[in-house]
């Protein structure tokens, strides 16, 4: 479904998870995806953290094009963990439609509340 602007929306991420997926013991020579999962649930974590921290140097630096290039390499490295955990994007959609209209704060008091 794309946004209402006209600009991509979550089918961009549904259709990357797909593709991440079938590279699921793909040759790691051919394929960057297929490396990282040869590599590892360890690697493809520490690759998650080190896109997050690009990102927040990017946003601190106040760089919007540089902000946008370090969260898709965040968004992907983080569908490739999703893939490597066999969980489904839509999976965390529906967590996140089930916060709506929760404030954050009773959010995390709920999720303390029940020991997460």
């Amino acid at each position: 479904m794309a946004e209402s602007n006209g600009k991509p929306g979550v089918e961009v991420l549904d259709r990357l998870y797909k593709t991440i997926v079938s590279r699921r013991g793909a040759d790691p020579s051919s394929s960057y995806t297929a490396k990282l999962f040869g590599r590892g649930t360890a690697k493809i974590a520490q690759k998650v953290g080190e896109e997050a921290v690009e990102a927040v140097i990017e946003a601190m630096r106040g760089d919007k094009d540089k902000l946008a290039d370090e969260s898709a390499d965040l968004l992907y490295h983080l569908l490739v963990m999703w893939a490597d955990a066999k969980l489904e994007p839509a999976d965390v959609y529906a967590r996140l439609a089930a916060r709506e209209g929760t404030s954050g704060v009773d959010e995390k008091k709920a999720r303390k509340n029940q020991g997460g």
